[in-house]
């Protein structure tokens, strides 16, 4: 989608107006016609009035979400039609709210389409939003909300991408396209790189699939970095279960499980686009975990990087092996760290307890974990704190290892996988890390607000808003 900010006093040939309304009773010319077709100014309602060209749309609050969400019901009712050029005339409401205005119009566009045989036609529409004035404001929130929202749309476009066709050597060649695209650096490890640093965690997992297990490490270095940043992320290209088979159901969907990887390198080209004054480490495990006669199996111990010795009782609690020497990794080979995130379509548990579209958030630093929800929140994406506690860390303690890569009670799973992981955080790096599981948002099977049926992008705007935050603070 090209948007463009266009002034009140240039002449506008857009072909249709998108019209935003809080109160019915603040409609001049169409409130008899918009009464008649029973319309409501609800979030998600919509309108089009053809022969006047107008769109309506309802929205309740001055939210970044119903803002969003209001933008892109408008911008997918449009698709229905032939017009390829719409324009928004900017409120002091919608001025306030510029930044969803343009991300919603962005994300509500997006559609899926690469494995239609028969392809609509694509129509590539134009936004004019018209303005008294251009200001230096709008214009970098313009371009830098169109370069969130591109990257949330790749993260989305990696992740609904069939698994016969994004395995790991795959997610490894994305991430050095976009390494190439804004020029940062990348290295590519495979197995027997894992082998010789003793990351057997991560290996195990990987090592019945006919695909090599790929280790990704991008680096973003601008001059003069304010912070350094690990971004960590799970990058499960598909998730049998191992022999701990997923019910058939279960394993539909299980393409998804890269969500976390697939954040953080889209992340990554979007903090290099928006060229951010930070250091950013993006590291990825990009890993297939299938069945077969080499496969890791329960009951077998698995040493990971940093000499821990785990219990495994269930091959399906994979991701969380993957990430441990992942983690260590990050900590090895990078030093002074500020903050590090991981990302990872991590329990079942986590969606039963908040919901499909919110993000579980752990850690051991209180103040950075409100910081990270209200940064979520700030951005767009749901978000909320689970807390860690003792009586739960003994429920992954092994009589025969270290640890256990699954609890022994059925309940708290999410905090758990999460406690999990803390046993792979360096006593340095505790009240620095932050745990974010995305299982819920990051593919959900029916469109919701401006997300379509599918990828989400979670996570991504996240980080970006809590980066963007540390710049103001």
């Amino acid at each position: 989608m090209k948007i463009n900010l266009v002034k009140k006093s240039e002449k506008v040939s857009s072909e249709i107006e998108i019209i935003f309304v809080k109160e019915i009773d603040s409609i001049d010319n169409d409130k008899e016609l918009l009464e008649i077709l029973d319309f409501k100014a609800k979030d998600e309602t919509c309108v089009l009035l053809a022969e006047s060209k107008k769109v309506y749309v309802g929205y309740e609050e001055n939210s970044y979400d119903c803002i969003a969400i209001a933008v892109a019901t408008a911008i997918k009712k449009i698709q229905t039609t032939k017009f390829k050029s719409a324009k928004i005339e900017l409120t002091p409401e919608l001025e306030e709210h510029f930044k969803a205005l343009v991300e919603g119009a962005v994300l509500g566009e997006y559609k899926f389409t690469d494995y239609k045989s028969e392809k609509d036609e694509k129509i590539k529409l134009e936004l004019d939003i018209v303005v008294e004035e251009k200001s230096s404001k709008l214009e970098t929130i313009l371009k830098d909300s169109k370069i969130i929202a591109k990257a949330v749309n790749k993260a989305r476009n990696m992740v609904n991408t069939a698994p016969a066709d994004f395995y790991p050597e795959i997610m490894a060649s994305m991430a050095e396209e976009i390494a190439k695209d804004v020029e940062i650096k990348c290295e590519i490890h495979g197995e027997k790189y894992l082998e010789k640093h003793n990351m057997m965690a991560m290996h195990s997992v990987g090592r019945a699939s006919i695909h090599e297990s790929k280790l990704i490490h991008l680096t973003y270095k601008p001059k003069n970095p304010k912070f350094k940043i690990v971004l960590v992320g799970k990058g499960l290209t598909y998730d049998s279960g191992g022999l701990s088979l997923k019910p058939s159901d279960f394993m539909v969907t299980m393409k998804a499980d890269k969500s976390g990887g697939c954040a953080v390198l889209s992340t990554l080209w979007a903090i290099a686009k928006l060229e951010l004054p930070f250091e950013v480490h993006g590291i990825v495990g990009a890993v297939e975990n299938m069945i077969g006669g080499n496969a890791y199996k329960p009951d077998d111990i698995l040493t990971a990087r940093n000499g821990k010795t785990i219990e495994v009782r269930n091959t399906d609690a994979e991701g969380r092996l993957v990430l441990a020497d992942c983690l260590c990794y990050a900590q090895d080979e990078i030093k002074d760290i500020d903050y590090i995130f991981d990302y990872a379509t991590l329990t079942g548990a986590c969606v039963v307890g908040v919901g499909e579209y919110t993000t579980g958030i752990m850690g051991n630093n209180e103040v950075l974990k409100r910081n990270t929800v209200a940064s979520a929140l700030k951005a767009g994406e749901y978000a909320t704190s689970l807390d860690f506690n003792r009586y739960l860390k003994k429920t992954i303690k092994s009589e025969i290892a270290d640890i256990c890569n699954v609890a022994n009670t059925r309940y708290g799973g999410a905090i758990t996988a999460g406690m999990f992981l803390d046993n792979f955080i360096y006593d340095e790096n505790k009240s620095k890390w932050v745990h974010f599981d995305i299982a819920g948002p990051a593919y959900v099977e029916k469109n919701w607000g401006y997300n379509s049926i599918g990828a989400s992008g979670a996570g991504v705007r996240t980080t970006i808003g809590f980066l963007q935050d540390l710049l103001e603070n």
